[in-house]
């Protein structure tokens, strides 16, 4: 089961982002990640989302979405070159002497940023791949791991093909 980034341009509409998942669980899809949100034009929104399945799965998949009065237009990001990105707050447990050292190197080959600390905690800010961020979440001792938040995936085609209205 190959892992599809799909990219959807839809009405700002209520209940929109709804029937899509509904179409998901209609269907007993999985949702891995999703993120939405206004383009250019405040009536459209992009919603990504990340799911898993075969070439058959994904292509019913596309065409039942396409099917959705709110679709506009779709694309499987997967067909194509094309950037993702993904944004992961860690709030970790603050530490001192040599284990912060370490840490903040770790921050630091990672290329994060500390975004915020206290006495007890740090919070630390990263942005890049699924595959980066995961590399350092097990990176990090999980004691050291008080919560994580995590964007869901982003992504945009290489070059000039763009996803337009």
């Amino acid at each position: 089961m190959k892992r599809h980034t799909i990219s959807i341009l839809m009405e700002n509409a209520a209940g929109a982002l709804s029937r899509v998942a509904g179409l998901f669980s209609a269907r007993a899809y999985n949702i891995e990640s999703l993120s939405v949100a206004p383009t250019e034009d405040p009536t459209v929104s992009r919603l990504t989302l990340v799911t898993r399945g075969s070439p058959e799965i994904i292509e019913q998949i596309t065409k039942q979405l396409n099917k959705l009065v709110d679709v506009i237009r779709l694309i499987d990001l997967n067909e194509g070159s094309h950037i993702e990105r993904e944004l992961l707050m860690i709030k970790l447990r603050a530490i001192g002497g040599e284990q912060r050292d370490e840490m903040m190197r770790l921050v630091q080959i990672f290329g994060g940023r500390v975004v915020d600390v206290t006495e007890s905690s740090y919070i630390v800010e990263l942005v890049g791949d699924s595959e980066k961020l995961d590399a350092f979440i097990e990176a990090v001792s999980p004691k050291r791991i008080l919560e994580v938040v995590r964007s869901g995936v982003l992504g945009i085609l290489r070059g000039t093909k763009a996803l337009r209205a």
